[in-house]
């Protein structure tokens, strides 16, 4: 079976068991299964439920899907994503857009964990997305080109939507709190970046590291969803002074920011329906 009727088999089977059709999108990185916004009329599925679809082996990442409705705009929230490191071919990594967009997303939140390579950001801050470096060596567009989900060479110019990111902005300053903004280096991963590499990329100009978020995030330029992301700072690399961090303190700090991420997104959401509206 080819990659698109895939795609269109896990829509149909989603499609015939959730009302109404979901306008966000919403993919939770490490450690923010749970930075989710409170969700009326919620259906989660197992991801081993849906056909074709790939499944998580990451510690905190959940394997669900949640569909649901969200300040009167119908959410589909993915708890666990897939990154080229655990073998998934890029494709496989942006299955969940590819869905996404199927069923009629046109706004997609992109969550993560990640280091933060600026020295005045602290573990716990959110960072809105503004640009990525793409340095995985890998792109979800490779290959024949589907002419019917995007064009052959989408234009990176103004990837992460401007209007989502000031929204965001808005509402933490409305919670009392700030949000960093910067860019995010996603590289292939899993060993983690040694001090050289961390003066590396804090020299081409990124501000955060991470494994995820740029495959999906090419994969919906693509598509022409409007894209809002948002990493966790749940450590800083200072490459002058490193200090060994595991897996487990990045869930710890993801957790702990998950709430006011949850928060961010709601407001997010809730103005995206009103604009609708």
């Amino acid at each position: 079976m080819t990659y698109i009727k895939k795609v269109n088999a896990a829509a149909e089977f989603l499609l015939k068991r959730i009302h109404p059709r979901p306008m966000v999108g919403i993919i939770t990185g490490t450690g923010l299964g749970d930075g989710l916004p409170p969700m009326e009329r919620s259906q989660a599925f197992d991801y081993r439920e849906i056909p074709h679809f790939p499944v998580s082996t990451v510690q905190s990442h959940y394997g669900r899907c949640v569909v649901g409705d969200v300040s009167g705009a119908g959410v589909m929230a993915m708890q666990g994503r897939f990154h080229l490191y655990e073998g998934y071919s890029p494709l496989e990594v942006v299955f969940p857009v590819r869905l996404m967009r199927a069923m009629g997303v046109s706004i997609l939140i992109l969550s993560n964990a990640a280091g933060g390579l600026k020295l005045n950001f602290s573990a716990g801050d959110i960072m809105v997305i503004r640009d990525h470096v793409n340095l995985t060596g890998e792109n979800p567009l490779i290959g024949p080109n589907v002419d019917e989900w995007g064009v052959r060479f989408p234009d990176m110019v103004d990837v992460y939507d401007r209007g989502l990111a000031a929204c965001a902005e808005k509402a933490a300053r409305a919670a009392g709190f700030s949000l960093q903004a910067g860019v995010y280096a996603g590289l292939k991963g899993p060993s983690l970046e040694t001090p050289a590499e961390t003066r590396f990329l804090r020299q081409i100009g990124a501000h955060a590291v991470g494994f995820s978020t740029v495959m999906e995030a090419i994969a919906a330029v693509h598509a022409g969803m409007r894209i809002l992301g948002l990493s966790t700072i749940t450590n800083i690399n200072d490459p002058d002074h490193p200090q060994a961090f595991t897996v487990d303190d990045v869930i710890r700090a993801a957790r702990e920011a998950a709430p006011r991420m949850a928060s961010v997104i709601e407001s997010v959401i809730r103005e995206a329906a009103d604009d609708r509206h």
